[in-house]
């Protein structure tokens, strides 16, 4: 695993905002990089990060039938109890799933570490299936990149044929929601959308603001035309403290994600692998915090069961050094972890996404922070295949 410099596309921004890629500049500062680009062997990825990935997946898919019977797990969770029901007969029902992102650091030597799950409301996609693809198919033609070079990357044919899998067994049209001033959000769920189509879904899209509630607590369009599915970037747990949320059991909804893949996104998951799986090799060493737990001591990372972005991370290094991300998730119960700093690279933090589709290890996206913790302000850069 090397991060190699390379020259940029002069016409980047223009190809970008021709295939609707309208984030790939936040704030003024770049969100997509292509000043570098990750280079791993074919055994690094097939060995250190694609077969970590479907053991890690089937691992975690083997809890969620265990939290579902367990009041006690339910607990450590701290899964509202108005929601265990519906959440467990999602599970029960066997409502498939479409994709998830776990987050893994990996240095190239060392067997990758899991950070974490994002299986309810994973971003980084769009970049990750098409964008990074479009980069190194024009970097090849341009004599940039060997015309050997390859990418793991099987994430739009493998959403494609998850809907195509799904669709039997949905109700037409397939909404898609996101907030509405998320350009992100958006893009990602326009992106999911045309796979969508692709695969012979009908679809509509709503802003999750635009969602109404009729009387008999159906959720419905802005034409009070039921919505009997939807795929919500949107987290479940916020929905669950808002007005409509105790609806949603009685609404009939079928949601992708299902309601069951709130478990695997919840960060006390890190424990209950530990709990079940103690020493693997992938995983590091986690506990779920009580009120008679200690002070955070050095070599540890303190999470909220909930956050993104790395919001509300304190991470203490063994030297005693400590990061602190702050943000909105401070109510939250808590979990440690042990630390394991990102490798770093030419002054570099860099995270590995590992995509899971349906139940497929699928391909990886990079981010790359300038501090151990990534946050909503890291940046985006490809990888190539090369041997």
């Amino acid at each position: 695993m090397r991060r190699i410099a390379i020259q940029e596309r002069s016409d980047w921004r223009e190809t970008a905002t021709g295939f609707g890629f309208r984030f790939h500049t936040i704030d003024g500062e770049p969100y997509w990089d292509e000043s570098a680009y990750y280079a791993f062997s074919l055994r690094q990825i097939e060995e250190d990060l694609e077969d970590p990935t479907t053991e890690l997946h089937e691992m975690a898919m083997g809890l969620v039938g265990e939290i579902v019977a367990s009041e006690e797990m339910m607990d450590q969770l701290a899964v509202p109890a108005d929601y265990r029901d519906w959440i467990a007969e999602s599970w029960r029902r066997g409502e498939p799933h479409l994709y998830g992102r776990m987050d893994l650091a990996y240095d190239g030597k060392g067997p990758a570490k899991l950070f974490e799950l994002n299986y309810d409301t994973p971003t980084a996609l769009y970049e990750a299936a098409f964008f990074q693809w479009v980069w190194l198919d024009q970097q090849k033609a341009r004599g940039q990149l060997p015309d050997a070079a390859d990418q793991y990357n099987l994430l739009q044919d493998l959403l494609v044929e998850t809907f195509a899998t799904m669709a039997p067994d949905l109700a037409k049209p397939l909404y898609f929601s996101a907030v509405r001033d998320s350009l992100e959000d958006q893009g990602t769920i326009e992106y999911l959308r045309d796979c969508a189509e692709q695969a012979g879904v009908t679809t509509r899209s709503i802003a999750i603001e635009d969602i109404g509630l009729s009387t008999d607590s159906r959720f419905t369009d802005l034409e009070d035309y039921v919505i009997e599915s939807l795929f919500k970037l949107y987290p479940l747990e916020f929905l669950f403290a808002e007005r409509f949320g105790p609806a949603l059991p009685r609404s009939g909804i079928r949601l992708i994600e299902p309601p069951w893949k709130t478990l695997l996104s919840n960060k006390g998951i890190l424990p209950l692998l530990w709990q079940k799986h103690r020493g693997h090799p992938n995983l590091l060493e986690a506990y779920f915090e009580t009120a008679t737990s200690e002070a955070l001591a050095p070599g540890w990372v303190r999470k909220p069961l909930y956050s993104r972005e790395g919001a509300n991370v304190t991470v203490i290094l063994a030297d005693g050094s400590q990061h602190v991300a702050a943000g909105p998730y401070d109510d939250s119960s808590w979990i440690r972890q042990a630390a394991h700093p990102l490798p770093q690279f030419d002054g570099n933090y860099a995270v590995i996404g590992s995509w899971v589709v349906a139940d497929r290890a699928a391909g990886i996206g990079i981010r790359e922070d300038t501090t151990l913790i990534t946050r909503d302000t890291s940046r985006f850069v490809p990888h190539i295949i090369v041997d």
